[in-house]
């Protein structure tokens, strides 16, 4: 399930896409990302050292896409913030390990259609950036009414 960490995230750099490469203050950031500010800015600080914003400091300050939103995939956001996308680490791609309950991956049961799911997802939040979330007008978020 997708956090509200990676929801906030998500949304906050999508205002960011819509700002069509300005930057924005936290504070505008969590009012349009409807985010608590002091939960986003840690967030953002996150997102900085990763290069998926830039932020700048001082009366003039504030934080803007650290990269084209084209180049920034929903997946990308979500390993940052949540990590792996697979729902086992014998499955992941990037954190893979053998689960403890398993005596061999040959002989799991599940790992099967785990990794048909991880690859249904990864291709889909690898597909889709954000600039395709700008586009589309809202961002449509699982697990979101």
């Amino acid at each position: 399930m997708l956090s509200h960490k990676a929801r906030y995230a998500l949304r906050a750099l999508v205002e960011l896409t819509r700002e069509g490469g300005g930057q924005m203050t936290a504070g505008d950031l969590a009012a349009r990302a409807d985010a608590p500010r002091k939960f986003l800015e840690a967030i953002l600080l996150e997102l900085a050292r990763r290069g998926l914003v830039r932020s700048r400091r001082g009366k003039f300050g504030g934080y803007a896409l650290g990269r084209p939103p084209e180049d920034i995939s929903f997946a990308e956001v979500i390993r940052v913030i949540d990590g792996p996308l697979a729902l086992a680490p014998c499955v992941s791609r990037t954190a893979f390990r053998k689960c403890d309950d398993c005596p061999t991956l040959e002989d799991c049961s599940l790992r099967e259609a785990l990794l048909r799911a991880r690859d249904a997802t990864a291709d889909v939040l690898e597909g889709y950036s954000l600039a395709d979330a700008a586009r589309a007008g809202a961002v449509e978020i699982p697990g979101r009414a």
